[in-house]
């Protein structure tokens, strides 16, 4: 990730401060939010636009959840009590299914990385760890472009990476963490401080060592979603059938960039997650509105547009993260808790209206039964009222919790559904998540 490596104390950002901000069950669900009154009606709402469809049958994509990354060498471990507020889903927790944990290069440390993982993994959570460089020994240096000290991997130790990474599956797995993934290297592509790798060096690696790995492999983690780098795998068959998770990063990434055509042409049977991200940047209080507000946004457009099956934040815990340093939950963090808490995993996305109405962003998901997890961003100046029909479902209401510039996930008035539909009013610059049942 960062230089900060080399400054484990260091308050400020640790990752591309200012090079990527240029790039620019549930019968009683958890809150994170005491009950509060319920929000009255707006009084000039827009003119209701046309209805959003919910239909159960018009499924896209399954998740795999929410989450975060843990990273104890360089900026400590996340306590016993962070830990529950991170994966725990009761009141005041966050709800997340997901853990992306390090690979350090130097097996003395990969101790550190167990006992949040352990307990994440207790609490329901996916595990999957990244790596950042090889062991000193299985490194070179070269000149790339204007660096002259830059690192890649010997080709003669491509074997004995796999097996690097193995053994660290292994450990994870002899210590209670039965690794989900493990991807082959962070950001390959955007290196400076870490191991190179260019798209012919990937698809090799897959193509002849990989498959050693015993567990399911992420590549390439490109932290553009950099599609020149992962099209090379998609196109050939030998290191594509190594690769179980296609992982991006989104660091910058426009969001007509998003979709990926051949992924869904070649992808089949493969998952696609986005593995890394902070947004809007790292350089703003995580308590910010309604700048935390473009976090739900960019959520949306994740499942919606890129239709990724995990979206997992940088640090769990950081000034600009979803956890504060103090532990708290932060509004970035109440913004991801709309969908976190409530679209578990295993939820299936469903297509709805994407966009009913300016400034209007809806996904929807189904659950178990008939339940249906909505999540709306009015990212607009004015509340808004919007219209539902839910098709072949028997839900008499819809229960409503809401985030915007005083309240944190807070629940609401419970709608009623009539004959499959209802009405929701949106409050401005707000997140609402509405759940049938």
């Amino acid at each position: 990730m960062s230089s900060d490596r080399n400054d484990l104390g260091a308050a400020a950002e640790l990752h591309h401060p200012s090079r990527r901000s240029v790039l620019a069950t549930m019968s009683a669900l958890p809150l994170l939010a005491a009950a509060t009154p319920a929000v009255a009606a707006p009084r000039s709402p827009s003119a209701a636009a046309a209805t959003a469809v919910v239909d159960p049958s018009a499924t896209r994509q399954t998740i795999r959840g929410f989450g975060g990354m843990n990273h104890p060498l360089w900026i400590g471990d996340l306590t016993a009590a962070q830990r529950e507020t991170a994966f725990g889903n009761g009141d005041g927790q966050l709800g997340f299914s997901v853990l992306r944990i390090f690979v350090s290069e130097d097996r003395a440390n990969w101790s550190r990385e167990v006992a949040t993982a352990k307990r994440a993994v207790e609490l329901g959570a996916t595990v999957f760890a990244s790596p950042w460089n090889p062991p000193s020994q299985m490194v070179e240096t070269f000149v790339h472009g204007q660096q002259t000290n830059a690192k890649r991997l010997r080709y003669s130790m491509y074997g004995a990476y796999a097996q690097h990474l193995n053994d660290f599956v292994v450990f994870m797995r002899n210590n209670g963490v039965d690794l989900y993934a493990i991807s082959v290297q962070n950001e390959p592509d955007y290196a400076h401080d870490w191991t190179w790798w260019t798209p012919s060096e990937m698809t090799r690696f897959l193509r002849e060592n990989a498959g050693s790995i015993s567990t399911k492999v992420i590549a390439p983690e490109s932290f553009q979603y950099v599609k020149s780098f992962s099209d090379p795998i998609l196109n050939d068959a030998a290191p594509l059938a190594n690769v179980d998770i296609l992982g991006a990063h989104l660091y910058g990434t426009p969001f007509q960039n998003f979709p990926y055509p051949l992924f869904k042409q070649k992808g089949a049977g493969k998952e696609l997650w986005m593995t890394e991200v902070y947004y809007p940047n790292s350089t703003d209080s995580a308590d910010l509105w309604p700048q935390a507000l473009d976090v739900g946004e960019h959520i949306h457009r994740a499942m919606v547009d890129a239709e990724f099956q995990a979206y997992v934040w940088w640090y769990i815990r950081r000034g600009y993260g979803p956890m504060r340093e103090d532990g708290r939950i932060s509004k970035r963090g109440a913004s991801m808790a709309h969908f976190s808490k409530f679209v578990r995993p295993g939820h299936v996305r469903l297509a709805v209206t994407a966009n009913p109405q300016q400034n209007v962003y809806l996904s929807a998901y189904k659950g178990s039964g008939s339940r249906v997890v909505i999540v709306a961003v009015n990212k607009g100046t004015s509340p808004v009222s919007q219209q539902f029909t839910l098709l072949n479902n028997t839900s008499s209401g819809v229960s409503v919790w809401l985030t915007d510039a005083s309240r944190n996930l807070a629940p609401q008035s419970r709608i009623t559904v009539t004959n499959g539909s209802f009405t929701a009013q949106l409050p401005a610059q707000s997140l609402t998540t509405l759940v049938t049942g």
